[in-house]
């Protein structure tokens, strides 16, 4: 099963601080904006998000469909088709996919120690 890009979404108070912190790392935004309240920022290929007021915790993120920069890789399977996979398997999802649809779409699942894991296609 591809899942596609990898990165964790954190859940911040200040989305100032916290690209000001993660730019000293050595991140740099390639996404998102400070309007919208949320940037994407990369170091190499390791990418984290960082969402203000948008949602509690911190949840691990894939992205079918796109490699680390946001680019098309295919194929690629469809969170559709990794929903239908994990539902086959016994692994309860907490927000599903509309089977009937194609394109853009999202699931959500936890795992056994109740971390969130959001599959995320953006195509």
């Amino acid at each position: 099963m591809k899942l596609g890009a990898f990165s964790v979404s954190l859940s911040v108070k200040d989305l100032h601080k916290s690209k000001d912190f993660y730019e000293k790392l050595g991140f740099i935004q390639m996404g998102g904006s400070l309007e919208q309240n949320y940037l994407i920022m990369k170091n190499e290929a390791t990418l984290i998000g960082l969402f203000q007021a948008m949602f509690d915790g911190n949840m691990l993120t894939f992205n079918p469909g796109w490699d680390e920069n946001a680019q098309e890789v295919n194929p690629f399977d469809d969170v559709r088709e990794i929903q239908k996979h994990l539902k086959e398997n016994g692994v309860e999802l907490d927000k599903t996919a509309d089977e009937t649809t194609y394109g853009p779409e999202h699931i959500f699942l936890k795992d056994p120690d109740g971390n969130m894991i959001l599959i995320d296609q953006h195509r």
